[in-house]
């Protein structure tokens, strides 16, 4: 089964639904997966030096501090259901160079255990993702290899393909995430729980080829 799991590392819900998935996945032994970690930037634009995550939040979303620290607490909530801690998170940071290495990560047969990384990194570390040094050192941790990880950073490689995936599924309709699409046919979109994504790769699966 084909699992194209499209997010953005500055995603909080996709860092739910991709945990919320490896623990369904887990429950369906019998199911072979090939996931792919496909690219969407919600903020493409933004600068290097990032922006103040309680800043950006209220401009974008019009949230109120009370309606801001709700939203965290759901999130804490939802993330320990599915074994991910949400910590905080000072600052918003672009994760064009973090796709960058996912798609390189893919190549090398990784980009599942870079993912775990990336989100741990920026979810519940507060680490900027856009630094090169703390992509590299997550790159290590998923069991890359350092000083290719550092080359594929420094000259900018397979900037050409990411861009042209996020092009694709934006083409495609895709306009939030965490989007997955199974089997390049079937779509469930949002953090689900882990019961929905059981329950939807049960029923494909048993579905005839």
């Amino acid at each position: 089964m084909q699992i194209d799991f499209v997010s953005d590392i500055a995603c909080p819900w996709c860092a739910i639904g991709f945990n919320a998935f490896e623990r369904a996945a887990e429950r369906l032994p019998q199911i072979q997966f090939e996931l792919r970690a496909q690219p969407f930037e919600l903020n493409p634009t933004m600068p290097k030096e990032g922006a103040d995550t309680a800043e950006y939040l209220t401009k974008k979303y019009g949230m109120s501090p009370a309606q801001l620290a709700q939203s965290l607490a759901t999130l804490k909530a939802r993330g320990a259901e599915v074994g991910f801690t949400f910590g905080d998170r000072g600052r918003i940071w672009n994760t064009f160079d973090a796709h960058r290495l996912l798609h390189w990560a893919g190549i090398e047969n990784k980009q599942r255990e870079l993912m775990h990384g990336l989100f741990r990194a920026y979810h519940a570390e507060g680490k900027n993702v856009s630094d090169h040094d703390v992509l590299v050192q997550v790159a290590q941790v998923a069991g890359l290899d350092e000083a290719k990880a550092r080359d594929v950073l420094a000259k900018g490689t397979y900037a050409d393909e990411v861009r042209a995936a996020v092009s694709t599924w934006r083409e495609a309709g895709i306009t939030a995430v965490p989007s997955v699409v199974i089997n390049e046919r079937h779509l469930i979109q949002g953090g689900q729980p882990v019961d929905v994504f059981e329950k939807a790769l049960r029923e494909l699966a048993a579905e005839p080829s």
